[in-house]
């Protein structure tokens, strides 16, 4: 199932709106107006490119964490280790997406100084999608990579067991080309804890049998995830390949949580994230020029590929998201409907007015929006 579900019946709203709107929740729940901003863009670029679980549908649970403490809204992260390459930070649970941002940016700048930077950060607060942090960095000729996994978490089991002990560990990829840069978000399950829940709550299936019970026996059931003792996520192959997803899911473990010196073996600090940020730039190495030819030959092959029965054509990551932002921003962006329901609770006790749904033009797919 594409989490990006059907949006026909939803409201569609100026992504410039809703990005005012989150941002003034945050900024009324005493989170500094550049933070709040900067969280706000990131939220709504997710649901731009078509992530609606780790879009807006995370505000609720963010400003909910800033109320009980759980999110900090001030202070800066720890500076841990600094090599000329290499940071690692103490997020201090500040905003994941804020401190992501900012470690992109940073990795950015040594990147172009050494060919390689690196940030990882423990302590950090949850960081939404892994995709709202590539197409920037793309579009400036530089590769960067993005993993996170929460240590205070689990719902996937290792590939052959029963028990949740990882997250789904999402890993992604910005690789630019001469056009449109690839944009791979993956991870180590077969779907997210986001997904799922928004399954249940709605008394949906997953469309296969993406999930196990206590016992082992597989399910196309959500609720199983919350059932004692409770079921867990299949990694990416299921039942038959799995032991690739669980290796996957063990590389983003140890990236994210080896590196910045926080993870599964430290007392539980509740939601939150353990992060990797590797910028490279190829200018350091065979050169961007050698680089770009060889990634824009790979995307123009795979765009050639014969299609097979059913497939229009081959789609690379990313492109699908790309063309679904492109849309948005001429013609107002459909949320999923739960969404704004769940902030008009907090809209009213910050005092913060809903934005107005725009009158939508004459429709378009993503094809047509390419």
């Amino acid at each position: 199932m594409n989490p990006a579900t059907d949006a026909t019946k939803a409201a569609h709203f100026h992504p410039s709106d809703l990005t005012d709107f989150a941002a003034a929740l945050l900024t009324r729940s005493d989170l500094a107006s550049n933070r709040a901003e900067t969280v706000a863009m990131l939220l709504v670029e997710g649901d731009l490119l078509g992530h609606t679980t780790h879009g807006l549908a995370l505000l609720p649970g963010y400003l909910q964490q800033i109320a009980s403490g759980g999110m900090a809204v001030v202070g800066e992260p720890e500076v841990v280790s600094d090599r000329p390459a290499a940071l690692v930070w103490d997020g201090k649970r500040l905003p994941g997406l804020w401190l992501t941002y900012d470690a992109v940016t940073v990795a950015v700048q040594r990147a172009r100084t050494f060919g390689l930077g690196a940030v990882a950060i423990r302590n950090s607060h949850h960081i939404g999608c892994l995709a709202v942090f590539l197409e920037r960095p793309a579009r400036e000729g530089l590769m960067v990579i993005v993993a996170s996994s929460d240590p205070s978490e689990r719902a996937v089991a290792p590939f052959g067991g029963t028990a949740p002990l990882m997250t789904p560990n999402p890993l992604a990829v910005g690789i630019p080309t001469d056009t449109d840069p690839i944009l791979i978000d993956i991870s180590a399950s077969i779907t997210t804890m986001g997904l799922a829940g928004r399954l249940r709550r709605s008394g949906e299936r997953f469309p296969a049998p993406w999930a196990i019970d206590a016992a082992g026996a597989p399910t196309d059931d959500p609720a199983v995830l919350t059932q004692d003792p409770p079921g867990t996520i299949l990694p990416v192959g299921g039942l038959d390949h799995g032991h690739r997803g669980f290796a996957l899911g063990l590389l983003v473990e140890v990236l994210t949580q080896a590196t910045s010196g926080f993870g599964r073996a430290d007392p539980s600090a509740g939601w939150g994230a353990s992060v990797w940020v590797q910028v490279i730039d190829p200018a350091m190495l065979a050169g961007r020029e050698a680089f770009t030819r060889q990634t824009s030959w790979l995307a123009a092959a795979c765009r050639a590929n014969p299609p097979r029965p059913g497939v229009s054509a081959v789609r690379l990551p990313g492109e699908q998201g790309l063309a679904r932002k492109r849309a948005a921003l001429d013609d107002g962006l459909a949320l999923h409907p739960e969404i704004m329901d769940k902030l008009r609770p907090w809209a009213e006790r910050l005092q913060v007015p809903l934005p107005a749904p725009m009158r939508v033009k004459a429709k378009r797919t993503a094809e047509e929006a390419r």
